[in-house]
């Protein structure tokens, strides 16, 4: 698959699931992952709205495929490095709803006691290395972590994501280049929603291709449906099965779409309604539950709304953890700055 052009026509087909290792188990976590992801940011951007959580917030939907499909691979001991709009990275990599969404409201139950909010959450014993309100601000810290999986021989992995803007910034291309010449086990994947900020692909970025990239580092890259469950699992099997033998680096650019704006509150004024709708009926959760409805994964459409149900009665009760959570005391705030500081 290819970059989409200036006004792209988004697959709608249901996703191609069939060939997913230990169907139907993998194929019924992952959906509940991305359930769980779209609930919670719903969530998010209601709260946000009323004025219940601090600072901006940037949110996952859309794209619950690519976290979902990839974290589902890794296991506690490799890292991923996220982005300014990483919730649905941290929930995919396992950190805990509650903690997650204390930390969104500022409080010290939060996974980190109030002091990253929405663009720096972070658990280092997930190794989910932090989201970061810098864009391309994860480059260097994967390719650190895979240097350092290699000086240990601990065979981990590194998962960068990262957005098509980031792939124009200058760090982009040193980590690139530093992971080829050092033969590293990072997975670079580019979540290509098409929009950096406000800024449409094609106005910013040359090429047809951001996978076409990796050529100049003499590392695989590849383009996918990035809203096909199964098109991302596969791709990323590879790359990570490349990555823990000692192939080096992969480049992974996935096609997909955020279905709202940059930020909670953006007008958009940047693209139609039309295009919106478009990707929508796309959407990546819809277009997996068709296909688990096809093959019998999914017994019926009650059996789908039990699913959603379920993570809905999650996000509500970690609405209700994060609320009643005290807020950190002021007399800590310069606690916790340097590392194995306590307070």
């Amino acid at each position: 698959m290819t970059d989409p052009g200036p006004h792209p026509t988004p697959p709608t087909a249901p996703a191609d699931v069939a060939d997913l290792p230990g169907v139907p188990d993998a194929a019924v976590s992952i959906h509940r992952t991305m359930v769980r992801i779209r609930c919670f940011e719903a969530r998010i951007e209601e709260l946000f709205t009323a004025g219940k959580l601090p600072g901006f917030v940037h949110t996952y939907i859309g794209q619950e495929a690519i976290a979902a499909s990839i974290c589902a691979q890794l296991g506690d001991g490799d890292w991923i490095t996220s982005t300014h709009r990483g919730h649905g990275h941290g929930l995919a990599k396992g950190m805990g709803m509650n903690a997650l969404m204390a930390e969104l409201f500022g409080k010290e139950t939060g996974a980190n006691r109030g002091r990253g909010g929405s663009m720096h959450v972070a658990d280092f014993s997930l190794g989910m290395l932090g989201a970061n309100g810098i864009v391309g601000g994860g480059f260097g810290i994967a390719v650190g972590a895979g240097l350092s999986a290699v000086r240990r021989g601990a065979g981990q992995v590194a998962v960068c994501f990262f957005g098509d803007g980031a792939a124009n910034k200058g760090s982009f291309h040193e980590a690139l280049n530093f992971a080829a010449v050092q033969n590293l086990p990072v997975v670079f994947v580019c979540e290509n929603n098409q929009y950096a900020n406000r800024t449409p692909l094609h106005e910013t970025t040359a090429g047809k291709d951001l996978a076409d990239r990796a050529i100049g580092y003499g590392m695989p890259g590849r383009s996918i449906d990035g809203n096909d469950v199964g098109a991302v699992f596969q791709a990323a099997e590879e790359a990570l099965s490349r990555a823990r033998t000692g192939g080096g680096p992969t480049l992974l650019n996935c096609v997909t779409y955020r279905h709202g704006g940059h930020y909670v509150g953006d007008q958009q004024p940047y693209r139609t309604s039309e295009e919106v709708d478009a990707w929508k009926a796309g959407d990546p959760i819809l277009r997996m539950e068709a296909a688990m409805l096809d093959l019998g994964w999914l017994a019926d459409d009650a059996a789908v709304a039990a699913v959603w149900e379920q993570a809905r009665s999650e996000v509500a009760a970690a609405e209700e953890f994060a609320e009643s959570s005290p807020a950190p005391s002021p007399d800590t705030a310069l606690h916790y700055v340097y590392t194995g500081d306590d307070g």
